[in-house]
């Protein structure tokens, strides 16, 4: 039966409206222990998905389809859920809590039979645990260097972390529980869990920054190396200065494109852990630093010297561009000159055709009145037979002034009608 608003819908609307509930948000309950592990998956989701697909077939669950970004399998005493992003899945799995902090705990999904679908990114784990009078001896767990506790008086909790990874390679992060509700531990639990994957991610241009800076620096100094010697002798080596600033050029955007995409992934990642960060809505603990600001003391040089790095990229793109505009003038001028060489010489060459060929009309003048005058003494023979006059040679002889004027005449008149100036061949 259709509804009484069923309308023909537009595209992507479907999308657009399941995409708020694509990941949906995890109550939990109070003494939890929550792990969860970032794998890269740019070019591996297929693995990503055949894994979760294997799991499912053996908790006797209909695998998901290749569409699908959200996965939650019952495993254990907790649930395995599966997220896929854009460049990383997650995996993560929650148990009940064990007696001692941070002790290792059973059974869980990671075991030897789990295939990672790509490079691990990140790890984490999360305890939930009540106030009591073992939380002091929890914090002593943290190395003191590193220390970060923040008060988060609207979620009646506390968080202690020291971002530093156990022999697990996971960031442990402890929740003192004051009376929070399941859902609100969810949601704590979830922003942490952000926090961590996002601020790995967002430092992963760090490395790649440092990388560049060398190339950047060897092409800066290459650039001013050529810059003198266009102050010497651009004309002589113009070509040789254009390919070396050619090649230069290939060099750097080729960097540039391959750190476009991670540059700006970095930032965009940042900004999510600083709006995670701001949504919990932190205190200070008197003595001790707080979660953002440990993470913003850090993570905010490593993305300044990304975009140094790429602002240094863009300003020597602009120089190189400015070099070879003023190289390309030289070659343009020193073209010009060649070209109007060439076109001189052409006109010489067609003043030299043009009097040779005035030198042959002439001689031309001669040759036709001679074979004019052939003809004529040919008819003056034949009068002098038939009639007996004129006499032959007296004719031909008379005849001679009249063909060559008349022949001279022609030609001229023929140059008349296709006038050529000397102006036309200056």
């Amino acid at each position: 039966m259709r509804g009484a608003f069923s309308f023909p819908q537009a595209s992507g609307r479907a999308q657009a409206l399941g995409e708020i509930h694509a990941r949906p948000l995890r109550p939990l309950g109070p003494s939890r222990v929550v792990f969860q592990l970032a794998f890269m998956s740019e070019s591996g989701s297929a693995a990503g998905s055949t894994m979760v697909s294997d799991m499912a077939r053996q908790r006797g669950v209909p695998p998901p389809d290749d569409s699908t970004n959200h996965v939650a399998l019952a495993w254990g005493q907790g649930t395995l859920r599966w997220e896929r992003h854009t460049e990383f899945s997650t995996y993560s799995w929650d148990c009940p809590a064990p007696d001692t902090f941070f002790a290792p705990v059973g059974a869980h999904p990671f075991g030897a039979e789990f295939a990672p679908p790509g490079p691990f990114l990140s790890g984490a784990r999360v305890e939930v645990r009540p106030e009591d009078e073992d939380i002091d001896k929890a914090i002593a767990m943290f190395d003191p260097v590193s220390l970060t506790i923040s008060d988060l008086k609207a979620a009646r909790a506390t968080v202690v972390t020291d971002f530093r990874q156990d022999e697990d390679g996971l960031t442990r992060f402890l929740i003192i529980d004051r009376g929070m509700s399941d859902a609100m531990r969810g949601v704590i639990c979830q922003r942490l869990l952000d926090i961590e994957t996002y601020r790995t991610l967002a430092t992963l241009g760090l490395e790649l920054a440092r990388q560049l800076s060398p190339d950047i620096a060897r092409l800066e100094e290459q650039l001013t190396a050529v810059t003198h010697r266009m102050k010497e002798d651009v004309r002589h080596h113009a070509d040789d200065l254009l390919r070396e600033i050619t090649r230069m050029s290939a060099e750097l955007e080729a960097n540039a494109a391959l750190s476009l995409y991670r540059f700006g992934a970095s930032r965009a990642y940042y900004t999510i852990v600083r709006e995670r960060i701001a949504a919990l809505g932190e205190s200070g603990v008197p003595g001790r630093e707080m979660l953002g600001a440990f993470l913003d003391r850090r993570l905010a040089p490593a993305l300044r010297t990304c975009q140094a790095v790429e602002e240094r990229q863009a300003n020597l793109s602009r120089k190189m561009a400015r070099a070879t505009t003023l190289i390309r003038s030289w070659i343009d001028v020193e073209l010009e000159k060649q070209n109007g060489a060439l076109l001189r010489s052409m006109n010489r060459r067609v003043k030299l055709q043009l009097r040779m060929q005035q030198t042959v009309e002439g001689l031309s003048v001669a040759a036709i009145s001679y074979y004019v005058v052939g003809l004529f003494s040919y008819l003056a023979k034949l009068q002098e037979a038939t009639f007996g006059w004129p006499e032959t040679s007296l004719a031909t002889g008379a005849f001679v002034p009249v063909a060559i004027f008349g022949t001279w005449w022609v030609v001229r008149a023929i140059r008349r009608h296709h006038p050529v100036s000397d102006e036309d061949t200056d």
